[in-house]
């Protein structure tokens, strides 16, 4: 990521003039400057030549493309009273096997409440597998189950990050009717397989929580970025993510940086790139163990997975208008997810 701009020395400027219309200290723009350019580049008192100056990357004219922080330049979540529709894409790749899984959502603020904000999330559009709508019938049962579960209230702390699946209740209230239409297209062992697979989970908070908490979609755009970045604009994360089908979560050391300026098209980026940072081994996650089979005082980590992530927020209210996750572990084989999620316009 970007961490200067680039000042074209124009006749007649000096070192002076030039920390004037940036609004900044002459010594402290000459220090900056030497600690970026070539040796044949520096300042020494003066100018002498220099076609470009280098300036911190907050050091702008127009101050609205500054990121607006709070506290310790923080970036701060106010989702109130907002509601998005966005086109969602989940690529799975498995030993040789590689899925795509397509569809919209809508996403709706409801309430804040003991620190906690509150959001109704609904499909708004069929399913697509690898570019074609859902046929199969296991995949429509599937598909047409599932819609117990939606719209589905969830909680999400102050800092964007998913926190509980709420009202379980409505999950029972909704069931007898998705029951009927499911029986209205389909018959069968299967059919019934399905319904009481459902059924089970229903009756089970547990299990629904589990369920959801693997969602790729909501983990992604939930993933927790308003953070803390510091007078560095970066930030060091420890954080899990469903990648495997394990109850503990494969845990991955993350950087996350943040340009302090807004993008030409009034974005603001943020990124981050980390590595699988966990006690287990690859056998260990291959026998989906929640913890290490080996018990050591100073244990070696696996370092075997990435995980890769890019933001751009809405410069206004920071909101995300699209993103993407990455996020890979070495089993047998690698194993990769892959989720973009982009902002639909009418």
């Amino acid at each position: 990521m970007q961490k200067f701009n680039i000042h074209t020395v124009q006749k007649g400027e000096s070192l002076k003039s030039i920390s004037l219309l940036y609004n900044l200290d002459a010594g402290a723009l000459k220090l900056f400057h030497n600690n970026h350019c070539n040796v044949k580049d520096m300042i020494l008192i003066e100018l002498t030549g220099q076609k470009e100056i280098f300036l911190p990357r907050t050091a702008v004219t127009d101050k609205n493309r500054l990121v607006k922080f709070g506290q310790a330049n923080s970036l701060i979540f106010q989702p109130e009273n907002s509601f998005s529709r966005y086109g969602v894409t989940v690529t799975i790749e498995n030993n040789d096997h590689k899925n795509e899984l397509k569809y919209e959502t809508s996403v709706r603020w409801l309430k804040k409440e003991n620190k906690l904000h509150f959001f109704e999330i609904d499909r708004t559009s069929n399913l697509y597998l690898n570019e074609e709508e859902v046929n199969e019938i296991a995949d429509l049962l599937a598909y047409k189950t599932s819609k117990v579960l939606y719209p589905l209230q969830i909680s999400v702390d102050e800092q964007g990050k998913f926190n509980a699946v709420e009202s379980f209740s409505v999950f029972k209230e909704r069931w007898a009717a998705v029951k009927e239409e499911v029986y209205k297209e389909f018959e069968g062992e299967t059919v019934d397989t399905y319904c009481e697979k459902i059924e089970k989970i229903i009756d089970e908070p547990d299990v629904i929580s589990l369920y959801l908490k693997n969602d790729y979609f909501i983990r992604t755009l939930f993933f927790g970025v308003y953070q803390s970045f510091g007078q560095n604009y970066e930030t060091k994360l420890m954080e899990s993510f469903p990648v495997v089908d394990n109850p503990v979560e494969p845990k991955y050391e993350i950087k996350l940086e943040i340009d302090p300026l807004k993008g030409e098209s009034g974005l603001v980026n943020v990124e981050g790139e980390g590595r699988l940072n966990d006690e287990r081994s690859i056998y260990d996650f291959v026998n989906k163990a929640p913890f290490s089979m080996i018990i050591e005082d100073n244990p070696e980590m696996n370092h075997e997975g990435n995980f890769r992530i890019v933001y751009y927020l809405n410069g206004q209210n920071l909101l995300v208008k699209s993103m993407y996750l990455e996020c890979d572990i070495q089993l047998e084989k690698k194993k990769k997810i892959a989720v973009v999620i982009a902002m639909l316009t009418e």
